[in-house]
Protein backbone atom coordinates (compact mmCIF):
# COMPACT_ATOMS: atom_id res chain seq x y z
CA UNK A 1 0.00 0.00 0.00
CA UNK A 2 1.75 3.18 -1.05
CA UNK A 3 1.73 6.51 1.78
CA UNK A 4 1.92 10.00 1.34
CA UNK A 5 4.81 11.37 3.02
CA UNK A 6 6.94 14.26 3.54
CA UNK A 7 10.26 14.81 4.29
CA UNK A 8 12.40 17.81 5.52
CA UNK A 9 16.01 17.72 5.91
CA UNK A 10 18.72 19.85 6.63
CA UNK A 11 22.07 19.43 5.24
CA UNK A 12 25.52 21.49 6.58
CA UNK A 13 25.63 25.07 5.64
CA UNK A 14 29.47 24.63 4.44
CA UNK A 15 28.64 22.78 1.37
CA UNK A 16 29.20 23.51 -2.14
CA UNK A 17 26.46 24.06 -4.95
CA UNK A 18 27.46 20.96 -6.59
CA UNK A 19 28.02 19.27 -3.59
CA UNK A 20 24.56 20.19 -2.34
CA UNK A 21 22.74 19.27 -5.74
CA UNK A 22 25.05 15.56 -6.03
CA UNK A 23 23.71 14.72 -2.06
CA UNK A 24 19.97 15.51 -2.98
CA UNK A 25 20.28 13.76 -5.80
CA UNK A 26 21.56 10.96 -3.84
CA UNK A 27 18.04 11.11 -1.44
CA UNK A 28 16.16 11.13 -4.54
CA UNK A 29 18.33 7.98 -6.17
CA UNK A 30 17.34 5.70 -3.34
CA UNK A 31 13.62 6.54 -3.77
CA UNK A 32 12.98 6.59 -7.15
CA UNK A 33 15.68 2.83 -6.84
CA UNK A 34 12.60 1.61 -4.26
CA UNK A 35 9.43 2.67 -6.46
CA UNK A 36 8.76 5.59 -4.49
CA UNK A 37 6.65 7.84 -6.93
CA UNK A 38 8.43 11.42 -6.45
CA UNK A 39 5.08 14.29 -6.33
CA UNK A 40 7.46 17.33 -5.12
CA UNK A 41 10.51 18.88 -4.24
CA UNK A 42 11.42 21.92 -2.97
CA UNK A 43 14.92 23.39 -1.95
CA UNK A 44 13.96 26.51 0.14
CA UNK A 45 17.86 27.44 0.52
CA UNK A 46 19.79 28.88 3.61
CA UNK A 47 17.79 29.35 6.69
CA UNK A 48 18.81 30.01 10.18
CA UNK A 49 17.92 27.37 12.34
CA UNK A 50 16.15 28.21 16.10
CA UNK A 51 19.13 26.58 17.70
CA UNK A 52 22.41 25.37 16.74
CA UNK A 53 23.08 21.94 15.82
CA UNK A 54 26.52 20.73 15.64
CA UNK A 55 27.58 23.66 16.41
CA UNK A 56 25.96 25.21 13.13
CA UNK A 57 23.07 27.68 13.47
CA UNK A 58 22.18 27.91 9.53
CA UNK A 59 21.38 24.60 6.87
CA UNK A 60 20.07 24.31 3.74
CA UNK A 61 16.45 23.03 4.01
CA UNK A 62 15.21 20.81 1.68
CA UNK A 63 11.53 19.13 1.21
CA UNK A 64 10.56 16.03 -0.58
CA UNK A 65 6.75 14.89 -1.14
CA UNK A 66 6.53 11.49 -2.29
CA UNK A 67 4.12 8.23 -2.24
CA UNK A 68 5.80 4.84 -1.24
CA UNK A 69 5.80 1.94 0.93
CA UNK A 70 6.92 2.35 4.30
CA UNK A 71 9.63 -0.16 3.93
CA UNK A 72 11.30 2.82 1.64
CA UNK A 73 10.92 5.41 4.19
CA UNK A 74 13.51 3.21 6.84
CA UNK A 75 15.88 2.68 3.60
CA UNK A 76 15.99 6.47 2.96
CA UNK A 77 16.03 7.63 7.20
CA UNK A 78 19.20 5.03 6.98
CA UNK A 79 20.74 7.12 4.07
CA UNK A 80 20.24 10.19 5.83
CA UNK A 81 21.73 8.97 9.20
CA UNK A 82 24.88 7.44 7.17
CA UNK A 83 25.43 10.98 4.79
CA UNK A 84 27.56 13.24 7.54
CA UNK A 85 26.49 15.97 5.82
CA UNK A 86 22.81 15.98 7.04
CA UNK A 87 22.07 17.58 10.02
CA UNK A 88 18.65 16.84 10.92
CA UNK A 89 15.80 15.51 9.07
CA UNK A 90 12.12 14.52 9.64
CA UNK A 91 9.77 12.22 7.76
CA UNK A 92 5.77 12.57 8.35
CA UNK A 93 2.93 10.38 7.08
CA UNK A 94 0.41 12.75 5.73
CA UNK A 95 -3.64 12.00 6.21
CA UNK A 96 -5.93 13.05 3.61
CA UNK A 97 -6.32 16.38 4.82
CA UNK A 98 -2.87 17.15 4.84
CA UNK A 99 -2.65 15.57 1.63
CA UNK A 100 -5.26 17.88 0.05
CA UNK A 101 -3.35 20.88 2.07
CA UNK A 102 0.25 20.14 0.48
CA UNK A 103 -1.77 19.54 -2.87
CA UNK A 104 -2.78 23.44 -2.49
CA UNK A 105 0.62 23.91 -1.19
CA UNK A 106 2.47 22.66 -5.00
CA UNK A 107 -0.38 24.54 -6.64
CA UNK A 108 0.54 27.87 -4.95
CA UNK A 109 4.36 26.77 -5.26
CA UNK A 110 3.94 25.77 -8.92
CA UNK A 111 1.86 29.50 -9.83
CA UNK A 112 4.90 31.76 -7.80
CA UNK A 113 7.85 29.74 -10.02
CA UNK A 114 5.76 30.39 -13.16
CA UNK A 115 5.60 34.07 -12.26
Amino acid sequence: MMNHYETVFILTPVLSDDQTKETVAKFKKVLSDNGAEMLNEEAWGLKKMAYAIQKKSTGFYFLFEFKAEPSVVDKLETTFRREEKVIRFMTVKLDKYAAAYAEKRRAKYAKTEEA
